[in-house]
């Protein structure tokens, strides 16, 4: 999407930046003549760095800046993407989580099969929420699952309440947190201290009737716990959009575990449209030596 990038750059731009765009690493390697400023895929980018002398600042296209927290090199200002993917997340996961209320997959199957299937669907009002991570899409989705009905409880670092999580508990209290929810969805990123977070102990704190899901990092959690709980019915269901690899191996249990859905990391999609005024705004503070916006802390990892 280079040249939509470009030309979404020119559109909001009051003043002509000058910038030119690549889809691979070869070509970019090739073109760098001491630039610096980049603007792209975290990914792609570190594969540059060491070559890349002259850069002050870097501005991620992804939510998750993983790439840049393992790379030694950090005599650069990196900037993160706030405020834009909290709208998608939120329909994801209260999609996800009303399907499984309402057995959706399970009439689906019964259908197939020409069965008149009488099962009673479940409820989100009235049930609550658990969201690990209370940063901008944490907090979207609990502004969403509120006009839904349903009751919010938050897990940070710190446990501070925030304006859409009044209920907040620190993660040193994961487990009494686990237990007050029928529901769970993590938006957390990855860093060390979330690194399978989510593990066997963790997951039994859990109620059988509840539905995981994933939107934030696949080290969150112990795949072979969770893989381990769905298979002995302990926990309901899970979905998951990230994975620790992507795309997936043909040869990973969750392909065939029982009540997972598994989507390719589509929950929110990086488009020019969210991310290129993140960038214009940044671009004009960075002229006028002012703090540029979603500085990222690279010991936190966010």
């Amino acid at each position: 999407m280079a040249d939509e990038f470009v030309a979404e750059v020119a559109r909001l731009a009051s003043s002509p930046i000058p910038i030119s765009a690549y889809t691979n690493v070869h070509d970019a390697r090739k073109a760098y003549s001491g630039e610096t400023i980049l603007f792209g895929n975290p990914a792609m980018i570190v594969e540059l760095l060491p070559e890349l002398p002259n850069i002050e600042w870097i501005q991620s296209s992804w939510a998750g800046v993983t790439p840049f927290i393992e790379h030694d090199r950090r005599d650069y200002v990196l900037t993160g993407v706030k405020d834009v993917f909290g709208p998608q997340m939120s329909e994801y996961t209260l999609g996800y989580l009303l399907a499984h209320e309402l057995k959706i997959n399970e009439r689906l199957a019964e259908q197939r099969k020409h069965n008149w299937y009488q099962a009673h669907s479940g409820n989100l009002a009235g049930k609550q929420l658990g969201i690990m991570g209370t940063g901008s899409i944490g907090q979207h989705i609990a502004m969403s699952a509120r006009a839904m009905g349903l009751e919010v409880i938050g897990l940070s670092r710190s446990g501070r309440s925030t304006a859409e999580i009044a209920n907040v508990l620190p993660v040193k209290e994961l487990h009494k947190f686990l237990g007050q929810c029928d529901h769970v969805v993590s938006t957390l990123p990855d860093t060390p201290t979330t690194q399978n977070l989510l593990d066997a102990e963790a997951l039994a704190h859990l109620p059988a009737h509840a539905c995981f899901v994933n939107v934030g990092r696949g080290s969150v959690i112990d795949d072979d716990a969770l893989v381990t709980a769905l298979n002995r019915g302990s926990l309901a269901g899970a979905v998951l959009d990230v994975f620790d690899e992507e795309p997936l191996p043909d040869d990973s249990p969750f392909w065939d575990t029982p009540n997972l859905s598994i989507t390719a990391h589509i929950s929110a999609i990086s488009h020019p449209l969210l991310l290129v005024p993140i960038f214009v705004e940044n671009y004009q503070r960075f002229l006028r030596g002012e703090t540029l916006k979603h500085i990222v802390d690279f010991e936190h990892g966010y």
